[in-house]
């Protein structure tokens, strides 16, 4: 029957009853590992059932398409595998078994509804929603805002880069890794039907990226072209791409300019030790702050690493011209407010700190939104880059 490590990975499968045309992310895989289930059990039969379901709800499914085409082989000779008729382009066939793999994977995860995205240190008021995207699993998670913290919604299969994740440079078909924010909305009337209903532009490269020399544009989360219902698990150009009902459903939770899209090529998760570390970093912020209005320079500039950079200023020149405005005031207040703080992936010990930033003096008021790049080095939290949002 098919493949022993398909076969391996629906044993313990448990479903709930899927009713057709009520399919979510979730009981479209239920649906899919109860046809594939049968199928091990010799029950084609069945399998043929559930798979002629999952096509009512979704037509363009090509997955549950090859799965229903080997069934209706399977009539007049043995099915040994996905994709079994002589004619099939073994590619294509490929890219499907690596989806089933990466569904019935996703069918096995429990829902993690106790627990907490590392990432997601803390959100501030604006920021209704935060995804969390884990290219291992192919699946994206949607969190709520609460109080702060962030509380599981949902999530969702995903495709990302045809090469992969971490992306370097312009055209290499990889998915970034890293903490960005959504910059802005495509509509359908703006976009092919390549991309489905719509599209979400991400702030790749952010300012670390461009720090570690890594280039390229245009990643965003997009949908699915009008005749397809999801793509492989490495499908796209660097793009995070959902099926188009699943994207429609995320855009309805997504507000551009504040929406946080974090890119990791593992889920970790929080423990104590990233509690204390975050108590600790806003201890350290606060101080910064502290150590600003109280005008001691030397204090102040002790906050920011040696290797610190902003835009192209350096730390020597920087503290250079933060001693001559100092030089200057007699008094100075500085107040943060909608701070959010997100810990960077595949980064150890690099935080995105983003607030609202009020500053008054004798001679200067302002206010802008600022973001910082925090790194604990030595036990020690230290600015690594400062600059606008």
């Amino acid at each position: 029957m098919l493949n022993a490590t398909i076969t391996l990975m629906l044993i313990g499968v448990l479903t709930a009853p899927v009713k057709a045309g009520e399919l979510d992310s979730r009981s479209t895989e239920a649906l899919l590992a109860k046809s594939l289930n049968a199928i091990s059990n010799n029950r084609l039969d069945l399998a043929l059932s559930e798979v002629n379901s999952l096509l009512k709800a979704n037509p363009n499914f090509k997955l549950a398409q090859l799965v229903r085409g080997d069934l209706l082989m399977a009539r007049s000779q043995g099915l040994t595998d996905f994709g079994s008729a002589s004619n099939s382009p073994p590619e294509r066939v490929n890219d499907l078994r690596d989806e089933a793999r990466a569904r019935l994977h996703r069918t096995q995860q429990q829902k993690p509804v106790s627990m907490t995205p590392k990432y997601l240190w803390q959100m501030d008021s604006q920021q209704r929603y935060a995804i969390v995207v884990d290219t291992s699993k192919s699946t994206l998670y949607l969190y709520e805002n609460v109080d702060g913290e962030p509380q599981y919604v949902a999530d969702y299969y995903i495709s990302v880069g045809k090469k992969g994740t971490d992306k370097v440079s312009e055209g290499d078909q990889r998915t970034p890794l890293g903490v960005y924010f959504i910059n802005s909305k495509l509509n359908k009337e703006q976009l092919t039907d390549f991309y489905g209903p719509g599209a979400f532009p991400l702030s790749y490269p952010n300012e670390w990226d461009k720090r570690q020399g890594r280039d390229g544009h245009g990643i965003w989360l997009h949908g699915t072209p009008s005749d397809t219902y999801s793509r492989p698990p490495r499908a796209s150009n660097g793009c995070v791409v959902l099926n188009n009902n699943d994207f429609l459903q995320i855009g309805k939770h997504v507000t551009v300019g504040h929406t946080p899209v974090i890119i990791t090529g593992q889920m970790d998760w929080s423990d104590d030790n990233d509690r204390n570390d975050r108590k600790e970093l806003m201890s350290t912020i606060e101080k910064w702050r502290k150590d600003w209005a109280s005008l001691n320079t030397d204090a102040y500039l002790a906050h920011y690493a040696q290797d610190f950079a902003t835009s192209d200023t350096k730390r020597a020149a920087f503290a250079q011209q933060k001693r001559l405005v100092n030089s200057g005031k007699s008094w100075v207040k500085v107040e943060l407010s909608n701070v959010s703080v997100f810990t960077y992936p595949n980064q150890p010990n690099l935080v995105v700190v983003n607030f609202e930033q009020d500053y008054s003096s004798n001679n200067l008021s302002n206010h802008m939104n600022k973001r910082q790049y925090w790194m604990k080095r030595d036990n020690k939290w230290q600015i690594v880059y400062e600059g606008s949002a």
